[in-house]
């Protein structure tokens, strides 16, 4: 398998929320069973059918965070404002009350596939592959 087919592989598997590695066990608990913004918020530990571990250290998801999520919506945020400002002709405050106020949403929305895509890019470049005992 090349390299682009694995890169394409991870990230396949990233956004169905699946484990990189093994593309089987889910990444975090299932939409249905999810009972507080933590078991929205948080991974698993790890896949029980390969042993890969899901979070590596302490401050592992940050890149997730600052970089994937606040650029997917800040990007998505600045388009919206600039159609907004050159196509609906609206007061500035309305421009920002409508578009700002969803940002904080939309980040909660995509937390998930945002971890899953840093972690699917991490393995492509730098496999981290603990065997079962």
């Amino acid at each position: 398998m090349t390299d682009f087919q694995r890169g394409k592989l991870f990230l396949t598997r990233a956004m169905k929320l699946r484990c990189p590695e093994c593309g089987v066990s889910p990444l975090f608990v299932p939409l249905a069973k999810v009972r507080s913004m933590d078991d929205w918020l948080f991974t698993l530990p790890g896949c029980p059918i390969c042993g890969y571990p899901y979070t590596r250290e302490n401050g592992y998801w940050l890149i997730s965070t600052w970089v994937i999520n606040y650029t997917i919506v800040g990007g998505l945020g600045l388009a919206a404002g600039i159609w907004a400002d050159a196509y609906l002709q609206l007061p500035f405050w309305k421009i920002c009350l409508f578009i700002v106020v969803p940002m904080p949403i939309l980040s909660l929305l995509i937390n998930r596939h945002s971890k899953a895509l840093f972690l699917a890019i991490d393995h492509w470049f730098d496999p981290h592959v603990v065997k079962k005992p």
